[in-house]
């Protein structure tokens, strides 16, 4: 059947998530971008720094675990909304943080506790708002590809969407600076914040389930459902559906696999995204609208991993690999790419683009697995599930990232006070270039082969 008696119909949903995973990364770079200037007109350390990070970072993941089993109870369109509508609350308060720092902070003073800096004190409530909301996006993300796409097209859709992670990590440094510098750094935090509301009234406007949606053919309709599981879906919010423990869950290799591979590789990605603008600053004095036009090429370049390592096991299943394996054989090849990180340090006196770009291939590479090993979830469990085993393995990551930001912190300001901040950011880049094949072989000793779930 082609593609037009098909219809295309889900790729408008495909496009929806792309926008609302586009203005998720938008929302969580605004302080990395302006994290040089901030920490130099507030007097953060790197460590300081690394602890607001990382109130996002461990929001994040908790919250990640609750958001999965959250999108599956309520469904993906109502998820959605609630997250989309938290999370833009939270970006916007990054304007109002000395404020908020400063109750806080007389509230813990109030209570005995020891004073905490207002600035860091207010930055780290916003991150945590934002972080609440914004562990929606993947569990409703992958709900809905795993609606309205068969198993064949879930990683290219995965992939696609994925990719508005990069979108926003370009327009980000595009954009962020040339506010703060034209107007002020809360004016970059509140218009970034809020085009997150124009994005909700196109989700409730063109999304529902596919056997409620209009628009959708009775073709495309038949197509998508091709290789349902047996049980059906339901997500009307006025039915109660089985709900799944997480002990249970976690009674599954496949579970812990998918978890393990998120924890090993997702503070690498947050470690390129919230430390770049600091570490171009500790490394070549670059601040301001100087790191433009560098991060907008390196996260330009993540673009061919997001879409083409969706598109790559394909090569694989066409030649016979059910789609786990097939998967599982390309995200093997795709974890050997970041290797190249290992180069940045040694070869940066040449030039900030060499760091830059080799980087920029590492980050790559890291899309490209994400789109595989999130569909990796699809592909062993029931829809119904989905969002649970997703919420789990974000949580995973988010922990991982947490780790990853501590660790980093703490470093850097070791080595800054012996003068050598470089081998801070040495030792840092030779842990993001090995991560991937750690996760993989794990992961393959898990699960060996292609096994899905069928008594949930």
């Amino acid at each position: 059947m082609t593609l037009q008696a098909v219809g295309k119909y889900r790729w408008t949903i495909c496009a929806l998530l792309f926008f609302a995973t586009t203005v998720n990364y938008l929302d969580r770079q605004v302080l990395s971008l302006l994290a040089p200037d901030l920490s130099k007109e507030f007097g953060w350390s790197n460590s300081d720094y690394a602890n607001i990070t990382s109130v996002f970072q461990f929001v994040y993941a908790i919250s990640m675990l609750f958001a999965g089993r959250l999108i599956d109870k309520l469904g993906t369109k109502a998820g959605f909304i609630l997250a989309i509508v938290i999370w833009s609350i939270g970006a916007i308060m990054h304007a109002v943080a000395i404020p908020i720092g400063t109750g806080v902070s007389n509230l813990f003073a109030w209570i005995g506790i020891g004073a905490v800096p207002v600035s860091i004190a207010g930055f780290m409530v916003a991150r945590a708002v934002l972080g609440l909301g914004e562990s929606g996006n993947f569990p409703a993300a992958i709900k809905a590809t795993a609606e309205y796409f068969p198993k064949k097209e879930r990683s290219f859709a995965t992939g696609i969407f994925n990719s508005g992670a990069n979108i926003g990590a370009i327009l980000a440094p595009l954009t962020v600076p040339w506010i703060a510098e034209t107007w002020n750094w809360e004016t970059a935090f509140i218009l970034i914040g809020a085009v997150g509301f124009i994005w909700l009234l196109c989700w409730n406007i063109y999304y529902a389930l596919p056997r409620k949606q209009n628009r959708l053919s009775a073709a495309e309709l038949a197509y998508i459902e091709s290789d349902k599981e047996d049980e059906p879906v339901t997500e009307d919010t006025n039915v109660k559906t089985a709900k799944i423990s997480w002990i249970k869950l976690l009674g599954y290799k496949q579970t812990w696999a998918f978890a393990f591979g998120k924890m090993m590789t997702d503070g690498v990605w947050w470690f390129f995204l919230f430390w770049l603008p600091k570490y171009l600053d500790a490394q070549y004095g670059m601040t301001g609208k100087e790191i433009m036009l560098p991060l907008a090429v390196l996260y330009s370049m993540t673009m061919f991993g997001s879409i083409g390592g969706g598109y790559f096991p394909t090569y694989f299943i066409n030649k016979g690999y059910n789609p786990y394996d097939g998967r599982m054989k390309a995200m093997l090849l795709i974890a050997l790419i970041p290797l190249v990180v290992l180069a940045a340090q040694p070869f940066g006196y040449i030039s900030f683009w060499v760091p830059v770009i080799l980087i920029g291939i590492g980050a790559s590479a890291h899309q490209a697995w994400s789109a595989n090993i999130f569909t990796t979830v699809s592909d062993m469990f029931p829809k119904k599930a989905v969002g649970s085993v997703v919420g789990i393995g974000g949580m995973a990551g988010g922990l991982g990232g947490v780790a990853i930001s501590k660790i980093g912190g703490a470093l850097f300001d070791h080595y800054k006070a012996l003068g050598h901040i470089q081998t801070g950011y040495t030792i840092m880049f030779a842990f993001c270039a090995v991560a991937y094949l750690i996760a993989w072989f794990v992961m393959k000793a898990l699960v060996p082969k292609y096994k899905p779930i069928t008594d949930l």
